[in-house]
């Protein structure tokens, strides 16, 4: 068997909330989570912010849409960072500034939206990231977590639990209600979406590749792993 690292969710929270320009929640609920560490926008997400009530700490990018929608004079509480680099999108200006910054686990928000090869981009930033960063992406009361290792988790029977491999991965794995048994998932052929959980302990195996683990959100929790 392979060697399991035990996913929780710690109370302890995230270092930084990373706003992208995609469909943020519209709950102010949400962002009240997270009050107490910085609120970081991308781009145009710093407009959707300001009409949300939300001040970001500080705002990273290109600027092109926010410099489309806002000055900088309307955000005097936010600190402005132009990054026109184009080799670089603003996801990944962001990222780069919360690894130098020490921000090791990272939430976002904002992922999907607009056009669609800005979300095929994002994720594509995400997969390599999250090998530096402890990132989680929030969408729809879900979370998006890249999975390199075996894993397991205690979580609740009946919640929907996808397996959505990056791009193949070889798998076993236990209290799922369709199990597999070092079988492959791969992009394009075979995906593992929308399974289902038989039992209140998880795991999953991952003999090769890596793939993304959506399962329900647990705000304001972010996931870490320990060694079993």
């Amino acid at each position: 068997m392979d060697q399991f690292y035990h996913l929780s969710f710690s109370s302890a929270g995230f270092d930084a909330l990373l706003c992208l320009d995609g469909v943020l929640p519209s709950n102010s609920d949400f962002y009240a989570y997270f009050s107490s560490i910085p609120i970081i926008a991308a781009d145009g997400a710093a407009v959707q912010l300001r009409h949300a009530g939300i001040t970001p700490s500080l705002i990273i990018g290109d600027l092109d849409s926010f410099h489309a929608l806002a000055k900088d004079a309307d955000y005097p509480e936010s600190s402005i960072l132009y990054e026109p680099d184009q080799e670089t999108n603003d996801f990944e200006k962001c990222l780069l500034y919360c690894e130098k910054a020490g921000f090791h686990s990272v939430l976002v928000c904002g992922f999907h939206g607009g056009l669609l090869e800005h979300s095929l981009n994002n994720w594509s930033v995400f997969i390599r990231f999250s090998l530096i960063l402890n990132l989680c992406i929030y969408e729809s009361m879900r979370y998006i977590i890249s999975l390199h290792k075996s894993v397991a988790f205690h979580t609740s029977i009946q919640e929907i639990i996808s397996l959505i491999p990056q791009p193949a991965s070889r798998l076993t794995t236990q209290g799922l209600q369709w199990p597999l048994t070092n079988e492959w998932l791969v992009l394009g052929t075979r995906e593992g979406a929308r399974n289902r959980a038989i039992a209140n302990d998880i795991q999953i195996d991952i003999h090769e590749g890596s793939l993304l683990l959506i399962c329900d959100a647990r705000l304001p929790m972010k996931p870490i792993f320990e060694k079993q």
